[in-house]
């Protein structure tokens, strides 16, 4: 039996600019973002039959693979040459699709990491993410970029560049523990109740690239400013940065932002936020919020009809927590 934990993720800016459609074609993109301690957890287990049986959302028992349903599964066994003989089972901390949290990615992810200890091969991060690209991307047809994958690999706080190239450099945020947790403390998630599916939004934003090309330009850099504004622990600068950002993102498609996400924020703003943006693609998810830690109560109690997630930053990407019989 093997069980691993990977974490879902936040990004703080440049999300968008880590589509293919834009890094290979306009210099590269870049995304800031971090790991937060809510997970995906991943059992696999050895059946005495030839038969799968992977529980998720619901339950699939197919006595071959090419029968199953979820493509996440199918694929990640394909690729880590697992057929038959296999029991799967999926727990995520909070709903699986359309929150914005790269909740699809870390499952991918997570899998993998599983999957192949299952067989006695550990894969690094890099390898995890790349894999995880290729199902996600490449073999099932996703309209999604390659910030999650890397992140709920990796874990902690990290600058990602996406090359023309597909190639990617990840570059840790050094941060002692005190100025993680300094950082966490100016951090809140709140639920807006509504989840979407990111594709659509996605693939949209993708027929748009040329069109947004200079929103999409001012994002990289954003996130490049949001590394330095960590890095000096200017919490206000990195606010200012998440805003812009918003702002920007809320124009390259239609349904990323509704009248009633955009009156919360600003309630949020009025009640003392340095800044935010929704989670993901848009359209539904969380409300991400940076802002002094005294100011919390207030921002809560304008916030008073969404449910608050407090979350930390984890310094630990997908890990293996479990080996045994």
């Amino acid at each position: 039996m093997i069980i691993t934990r990977t974490p879902l993720r936040i990004s703080f800016a440049g999300g968008g600019t880590d589509l293919p459609s834009f890094y290979r074609d306009h210099g590269g993109g870049a995304v800031t973002s971090a790991a937060i301690d809510r997970y995906v957890h991943v059992l696999v287990n050895e059946k005495f039959d030839k038969s799968i049986r992977v529980a998720y959302s619901r339950t699939e028992n197919v006595d071959q693979l090419e029968e199953l349903q979820h493509g996440i599964v199918k694929e990640a066994m394909r690729l880590a040459g697992v057929s038959d003989s296999l029991e799967i089972h999926t727990i995520a901390d909070i709903p699986s699709e359309g929150t914005g949290l790269g909740s699809s990615s870390s499952l991918t992810v997570g899998l993998l990491n599983a999957l192949h200890a299952f067989r006695g091969v550990l894969k690094g991060p890099a390898e995890l993410a790349e894999e995880a690209c290729r199902i996600e991307i490449d073999r099932l047809g996703g309209a999604l970029g390659r910030q999650d994958q890397y992140i709920a690999a990796f874990g902690g706080v990290q600058h990602f560049e996406f090359r023309p190239d597909d190639t990617v450099r990840a570059s840790p945020i050094p941060l002692s523990n005190v100025h993680r947790e300094a950082l966490s403390d100016h951090l809140s998630l709140f639920y807006t109740g509504v989840t979407r599916r990111a594709e659509g939004i996605l693939k949209t934003q993708s027929e748009r690239t040329k069109t947004n090309r200079d929103a999409l330009e001012r994002m990289r850099d954003l996130a490049r400013e949001a590394r330095d504004a960590i890095l000096r622990a200017d919490w206000a600068a990195l606010g200012a940065a998440m805003d812009e950002g918003w702002q920007l993102k809320r124009g390259l498609a239609d349904g990323v932002t509704t009248s009633e996400i955009d009156a919360r924020y600003a309630a949020a703003r009025a009640a003392g936020a340095y800044g935010g943006k929704i989670t993901g693609a848009g359209g539904g998810g969380f409300l991400l919020l940076l802002h002094p830690p005294e100011r919390s109560h207030q921002i809560a109690a304008a916030l008073s009809q969404m449910q608050r997630l407090s979350v930390r930053i984890t310094p630990e990407g997908s890990r293996i927590l479990f080996v045994g019989r």
